[in-house]
C-alpha cells in the first residue's frame, strides 16, 4: 500500500490539513495516492491501532480521499447514467457504494462512495490519485446545464470507527442513530466555535462507523475535540497501515490492487454493485458480456495454514502450474496468521477449502481458499 519516493517527489506530495497533529501524535508517514498521510503512530503500532478499532474505537484521518461535487438539473440522472450502481435504490440523505468503470473495457477507473443529496445534487468521494479522472471523464460526458467541480481539498474526512464509535460521537452530540450508509447534517461544538459537518454512517473497516466530511480550515478544531472525549472510550489515532489490515480482513477491495483497469467488478465479484437492469451506464455492454459468458478469473480468500505472510504480486500455485496471483496480503492481527485476496483462475475449478501453494520469496506456503470476510466483526 506504499511507494518509495526521492526527497525530491516527496516534497510535491500534497498534506492533510491535520498534518500538524500528526506530527504531534508521533506519525510515521507515508506516500500514498499523491499525499503524505500517517501510516501508524508512536506509542503503539499497527497491532495496537487495528485492536482499538475491533475493541473500542480508532479515529483516520483520510482527508487524502476526493471530493466532487455535481450540480444543476437532473444530476442525479447524469451521475446514475455513467456510473455502475443503481441510484434509483436510494434517496436523498443516502449513500452508495458504486464503480467508475471504462466504458470500452468494463475495468474499474475507481470506486466511489456516492451521497445522495437531491435530484439536483451530488456529492462524490473517489480515491485520492483517481479523483481528477473521475472528475475529467464526468466533465466530458456532462450537459452544460451542470456543473462539476473538483473539491479535493475542500474538505478533511475523519473516520470514527469501532464498537464504540457512537458512544463517543454521541457524547459531543453528534447523530449516531441513522442507519448504515445513511447521513445527516451535524453542528460540532468545538473549543473554537461550531463546526457544520456531515455524519455518514459508513467506513472501511467492518466495525460499526462514521465518517465526518468537515471543512478543511476546521479540521483540526474536529480532531481536537474528539481526542478531548473521556479516556474511557480508550480512542487511539489510526494510521493506514491499520486501515489496510483492517479491511483486508473483511475482503475489502483496494483499487489499484484487487480492482483496477485490467481487473473488473465481475472478476472481483462486486457484481453487487452494478445496477445489471438500468439502461446506461459506463461499461455496460462490456460487463453484461463478462458475466453472461463468466470471467476467466475471479477474486477469492486465502488463508495460511503454513507459518508466512502473503504479499501482492506473488504467485498462486497448485503442483506446477501457476493458476493465480495475490492482489491484497498481510498479517491478520486478528487471526494471528497470513490472509489474502487473490485472482484465480477460473478453469483451475477451485472450491473453498481447497489447498493451494504460494510463492512466498522463492519458499512454498500452503494457503487455503475461502471465502470473506476472514473476520466477523463484533459490530455491524
Amino acid at each position: 500500500m506504499t511507494e518509495v519516493t526521492t526527497d525530491a517527489a516527496a516534497t510535491r506530495l500534497r498534506r492533510s490539513p491535520l498534518h500538524e497533529r500528526h506530527i504531534a501524535a508521533g506519525a510515521k508517514f507515508a506516500p500514498f495516492g499523491g499525499w503524505e498521510m500517517p501510516l501508524e503512530y508512536a506509542g503503539g503500532g499497527v497491532l495496537r491501532e487495528h485492536t482499538a478499532v475491533r475493541t473500542a474505537v480508532g479515529v483516520f484521518d483520510v482527508s487524502h480521499l476526493g471530493k466532487a461535487r455535481v450540480t444543476g438539473p437532473g444530476a442525479a440522472d447524469f451521475v446514475n447514467a455513467c456510473l455502475t450502481n443503481d441510484l434509483g435504490r436510494i434517496g436523498p440523505g443516502r449513500a452508495q457504494y458504486t464503480l467508475c468503470c471504462d466504458d470500452a473495457t468494463g475495468g474499474v477507473v475507481d470506486d466511489i462512495i456516492v451521497y445522495l443529496y437531491a435530484d439536483d445534487h451530488v456529492f462524490l468521494i473517489p480515491n485520492a490519485a483517481n479523483t481528477a479522472e473521475v472528475v475529467r471523464r464526468l466533465r466530458a460526458a456532462a450537459p452544460p446545464s451542470l456543473t462539476i467541480t473538483d473539491e479535493h481539498e475542500a474538505y478533511a474526512v475523519l473516520a470514527v470507527q469501532g464498537p464504540r464509535s457512537a458512544e463517543l460521537l454521541g457524547s459531543l452530540g453528534l447523530p449516531t442513530g441513522h442507519d448504515y450508509m445513511s447521513f445527516s447534517a451535524a453542528t460540532l461544538q468545538t473549543a473554537t466555535g461550531p463546526v457544520e459537518l456531515t455524519v455518514c454512517r459508513t467506513g472501511y473497516t467492518g466495525e460499526l462507523g462514521y465518517e465526518l466530511v468537515a471543512p478543511a480550515e476546521h479540521a483540526t478544531a474536529v480532531w481536537d475535540t474528539l481526542f478531548s472525549a473521556d479516556e474511557s472510550y480508550e480512542l487511539r489515532a489510526c494510521g493506514l497501515a491499520a486501515r489496510d489490515t483492517l479491511r483486508t480482513e473483511m475482503g475489502y477491495p483496494l483499487h489499484g490492487q484487487d480492482l483496477s483497469l485490467e481487473i473488473s467488478p465481475v472478476q472481483a465479484r462486486s457484481g453487487w454493485a452494478v445496477g445489471w437492469d438500468k439502461p446506461a451506464f459506463w461499461g455496460r455492454d462490456a460487463l453484461r458480456a463478462e458475466k453472461a459468458a463468466g470471467p476467466r478469473r475471479t477474486l477469492r480468500g486465502l488463508e495460511a495454514v503454513d507459518r508466512a505472510i502473503p504479499r501482492p504480486g506473488m504467485s498462486v500455485l497448485v503442483g506446477d502450474t501457476t493458476v493465480g496471483m495475490i492482489t491484497s496480503g498481510t498479517f491478520s492481527p486478528t487471526l494471528k496468521q497470513g490472509i489474502a485476496l487473490a485472482l484465480l483462475d477460473t478453469a483451475a475449478d477451485l472450491a473453498d477449502g481447497d489447498l493451494v501453494e504460494v510463492d512466498v520469496r522463492g519458499r512454498r506456503a500452503q494457503m487455503r481458499v475461502t471465502r470473506p470476510p476472514f473476520v466477523q466483526p463484533s459490530v455491524r
